[in-house]
Order: structure tokens, then sequence, then C-alpha cells
């Protein structure tokens, strides 16, 4: 049998951009009996992100924006990163990323493949993130991009995969998902330049 929980009260606590409820969750215990806990949980919903990988040049489209939640970090708040953004209701993840593709770079997204699919910090939060990669044609693309309606002030870079992953490897990207994206091309791109090539 395997093991059990269950929620014996949700509450929202606060709801405007983000939501953070309250849980009070009982569950299985490994040793044997249960355990009772309240537990604050930041409700974001669901994202989707994409390293567009151009085989023929050996580049990769990272986009650069600041970040609130690097301000104390201890390093810039401007991070390079993976295309990315939160799925909105009644659109699929890959529908995400092929409108965050437009929006943030100006680029199209072919052969779209699912890499991972991962919780970012299920200790307190529920968001789940989709991560893919994609064909692109770097050639033409680069500058400003962004929405004004949404605060949005994106600096596109096109970098070559051997120095993506240099400055990977330098400890320059430091979020998850652009390190998980670049990690994982670093590990397969022989065989996507041979299959997309």
């Amino acid at each position: 049998m395997g093991m059990k929980w269950e929620i014996l009260e949700h509450r929202a606590l606060f709801k405007r951009f983000f939501s953070l409820d309250e849980y009070r969750i009982r569950y299985d215990r490994f040793e044997g009996g249960s355990h009772e806990v309240v537990r604050e949980v930041f409700e974001r919903g669901n994202a989707a992100g994409v390293l567009p990988y151009d085989p023929y040049r050996d580049e990769v489209l990272m986009v650069e924006q600041f970040r609130p939640g690097a301000v104390k970090s201890g390093g810039s708040p401007w991070l390079l990163e993976l295309v990315a953004g939160m799925v909105d209701p009644g659109e699929t993840p890959e529908d995400s990323i092929r409108r965050e593709a437009r929006e943030e770079a100006g680029c199209e997204l072919e052969n779209i493949t699912l890499i991972y699919d991962y919780l970012v910090s299920p200790g307190g939060t529920t968001e789940q993130v989709k991560c893919y990669i994609a064909k692109a044609d770097t050639e033409k693309l680069g500058g400003i991009y962004g929405l004004d309606h949404e605060h949005e002030d994106i600096k596109v870079h096109v970098i070559k995969r051997t120095d993506a992953l240099q400055m990977l490897a330098d400890g320059k990207i430091s979020n998850a998902l652009a390190i998980i994206g670049l990690q994982w091309l670093a590990l397969n791109y022989p065989d996507i330049k041979t299959k997309w090539g």
C-alpha cells in the first residue's frame, strides 16, 4: 500500500499578481503513523521556457532582463535567461513558448522538443516548469524587445554554443531554467545537430 496524504483545510491568505495560500495537511510518515502540518504555499501558476538553438550556426538565443527576485542575491539582478513565461489559461505550454519567443525575441520556433518537466521549489511553491529546446534561425536576431504594458525591457543575445557553455561553467548564468537547458544541450548537441542539421 502506498503512502497517503490529505488536505484538511485550505484558505487563501493573499491574492494579487501572485497568491499565497495556507494548507493544513496530514501525511503518512515513513516510520508509521501520520503527521499534520500547516504550511503557506506560493501559488504562482505554471511556466514554460525554451532554449532556441540554431544547429547551422551552432548558436543559442538567450534573453537578458532585470529580475527583482535577484536583488538580494549578491550578483547582478540583470539575468541571462531562456525565453520563458507563464502558461495562460486555455493555452498549452507549447503555445506559451511560441508566443513568448515572438514577444521577447522576434523569434520563430521549429521542432519544439520537451526536455524536462520539473517542480521549481516544491517546499514552498506549486510552480511547475516545462523546459524545451527548439530549432531557430538566429541569423538576424538580436535587439531590444518586450511588451510595454507588461513593463518588459528585454535584450536579446545570440551566443555561440561554446561561449554560452563557458559562461555556464564560469558561474555567469545563475537561474535554474537556463542552467537546465544549457546542460541538456551540452550533453545532447551532437544528436540535435545531426537530427536538425
